[in-house]
C-alpha cells in the first residue's frame, strides 16, 4: 500500500461544501464498512465494496482494526482535521490501525478505475482480567 498526504491538516480550502456540511451536521456513522459480515464479543468483520466514483460517508473510528485489500485500487480519505490522504492498494496489502486511544472521523472515496474491495477486522474494546492463580502459572513457565 502506498499512502500520501495530499492536503495538510487544518486546511479546508480544497474541500467541497457538501463534505464540510456533512461534518457540521454530524452525519457520521460508527460502521467501519458497508456490510457487517460477522460479529462476536471480541470483533467485527466488515466489507467495503466501492465502484469507481463511489464514496462511503464519514464514519467515526474508535477501535483498532486491521484492513486487507482484496484487489488493486486507488482511494482518498478526508479526515475531520482537514487532511486528505491518498491510498494506492495492491491485492493482499494489509495494515493495522491503532485507533483505541483516540477516535478519528474520516470518509473513503474510490477515485480509481476499478472497484475497491476491502475487508476490515475491527477489534472491540474489551478488558482481560487475570486472577492470582493464572498469573502464578504464567510466571512458572
Amino acid at each position: 500500500m502506498i499512502y500520501q498526504e495530499i492536503n495538510a491538516s487544518g486546511n479546508f480550502t480544497s474541500w467541497e461544501t457538501s463534505k464540510l456540511n456533512e461534518l457540521k451536521e454530524e452525519q457520521i456513522s460508527t460502521d467501519l464498512g458497508q456490510s457487517l459480515l460477522f460479529e462476536n464479543d471480541s470483533l467485527r468483520i466488515w466489507e467495503i465494496f466501492l465502484q469507481p466514483g463511489e464514496r462511503m460517508g464519514f464514519r467515526k473510528i474508535i477501535n483498532n482494526y486491521n484492513l486487507v485489500s482484496m484487489g488493486i485500487g486507488l482511494s482518498i480519505s478526508r479526515c475531520e482535521d482537514g487532511s486528505i490522504n491518498l491510498y494506492k492498494f495492491n491485492e493482499g496489502d494489509t495494515f493495522f490501525i491503532n485507533a483505541a486511544n483516540e477516535s478519528k472521523v474520516q470518509d473513503l472515496e474510490n477515485i480509481g478505475d476499478l472497484p475497491l474491495y476491502l475487508n476490515i477486522m475491527e477489534f472491540k474494546s474489551f478488558y482481560i482480567t487475570c486472577d492470582e492463580q493464572i498469573i502464578s502459572v504464567l510466571k512458572e513457565r
